[in-house]
């Protein structure tokens, strides 16, 4: 293999992309989707609708409805204005109890029929039905003990009635005072007084502390600190997405690339001069260059975004080393099967139509990430990460969490990554020598394999 014509090709193939202004264009939107769709909800997050809340009550106890309203009073006086500037932060909830029309035994579908209208009018945003045995609800029997799905009595429970759809933010914030309110008027009932009622209730919070570590040279233990847990969140899940994002970027055009350079009959006068592998070869190499490229942009972006956030110290540098690996290993391992598959293609609607699997080792651990989020070190989370197209995401995930993984598992990992990208070059550079010049004809995945094996 001639290295400068591989060269050649490569800085031909480099140059090309970094000097349109989609690659321009695609630079400087992609960070502004992911980071500024953060921005924007954390924005409105800080801007909520400050208009008042009507929830109206049909009490069947005649005494838990006021106990909720008392609740729900002093909740409101915690969390409507900011004790420093006395601005409103939230909307204000007024209730509204209809005890007397329980009591009076009104027709119950009148009644709820009355309040579904009265919501569907936007004069109140929900409304509750409190059933006559929630100070008393039975004792769960053997089979709910053990599980097994039962319907729930609605005298002894709490009904919800809105019209709201999504993440519910009203039931939410109800779901407080109603507990709250029914506590309440079962010490009532037992007696207890009401004053007391808030130290028999009152929850206790769990502070979150990393572990404590002494340091290897001068024996001295560090104290616990406090666990940022947003941010070990983010700052995983970023990591996993930019590198998704930067390999996405780098191999998607190489799809189109092969099959627009064939399909013009480019590479007829390009293998005038180099031979397929060569040409392949060069074709990879200034995908590589590209995502390298792409990757200073988000990596020094990421870094600032960290330090804005304050969880720098969660960023562990050693994981940009294997941050970088990865990067390469997957993008030599999408673009050498782009270029497999764009020379099987004859027009671009075949290679929009193959699009999707080309991007498939990106997409699926994207499907993955709360999974091992949520259990790093599983057997799940475990197996899928030493599987070779999804271990540059998954292993650069779950090696960012807090708790790490086993000193072994990346060095596994990297061996099957760098064996299966071996693979997948020698394959892809088999099925390109015999496609490159074929036209006329679909791609077809027997076909495909009989080239990579047979040549």
């Amino acid at each position: 293999m001639r290295s400068h014509k591989v060269l050649t090709i490569a800085k031909r193939d480099y140059i090309a992309t970094v000097r349109t202004k989609a690659f321009l264009f695609g630079l400087v939107v992609a960070p502004v989707l992911f980071g500024g769709g953060s921005i924007a909800m954390s924005f409105l997050t800080g801007k909520p609708d400050l208009k008042d809340r009507h929830v109206a009550i049909i009490d069947h106890t005649g005494v838990v409805g006021e106990a909720v309203v008392s609740a729900a009073r002093e909740k409101n006086d915690r969390e409507l204005f900011d004790k420093r500037t006395h601005q409103q932060l939230a909307p204000r909830y007024i209730f509204e109890t209809d005890a007397a029309a329980a009591q009076a035994g009104a027709k119950a579908s009148d009644e709820l029929l009355a309040l579904s209208d009265r919501v569907r009018r936007k004069e109140l945003v929900a409304f509750l039905e409190i059933g006559k045995d929630v100070l008393h609800p039975p004792k769960p029997d053997e089979d709910s003990a053990l599980g097994t799905t039962k319907k729930t009595d609605p005298n002894s429970s709490v009904s919800y009635y809105t019209n709201a759809g999504g993440i519910d933010e009203i039931r939410i914030w109800l779901n407080g005072p109603i507990s709250d309110g029914i506590r309440m008027a079962r010490m009532a009932e037992l007696g207890i007084d009401v004053k007391h009622s808030k130290d028999l209730s009152a929850s206790i919070p769990i502070e979150g502390l990393s572990l404590v570590e002494r340091d290897v040279k001068t024996g001295q233990v560090h104290e616990a600190r406090k666990r940022n847990e947003l941010g070990g969140f983010f700052v995983p899940f970023g990591l996993a997405m930019i590198l998704a994002m930067i390999v996405m970027v780098g191999s998607a055009p190489m799809l189109q690339n092969v099959t627009q350079d064939k399909s013009q009959r480019i590479v007829e006068t390009l293998l005038g001069t180099a031979t397929p592998f060569e040409l392949m070869t060069g074709k990879v190499l200034g995908s590589v260059g590209v995502s390298l490229t792409s990757s200073l942009l988000y990596v020094i972006g990421g870094a600032v975004a960290v330090n804005v956030m304050g969880v720098a110290g969660l960023l562990p540098l050693s994981i940009i080393p294997w941050f970088y690996i990865y990067l390469l290993a997957d993008v030599v391992m999408l673009c050498s099967f782009a270029a497999a598959l764009g020379a099987c293609c004859s027009t671009p609607q075949d290679a929009q139509n193959l699009a999707v699997v080309l991007l498939l080792p990106c997409l699926f651990p994207m499907f993955m990430l709360v999974t091992v989020l949520r259990q790093p070190n599983g057997m799940i989370a475990t197996v899928m990460s030493l599987i070779p197209p999804f271990t540059p995401i998954l292993m650069l995930l779950r090696q960012a969490m807090p708790n790490g993984v086993p000193v072994w598992q990346p060095w596994v990992g990297l061996v099957c990554v760098l064996a299966f990208a071996v693979g997948t070059v020698w394959a892809a550079s088999r099925i390109f020598r015999v496609a490159i010049l074929m036209h006329g004809k679909p791609p077809q995945l027997s076909q495909m394999m009989r080239w990579a094996i047979k040549g």
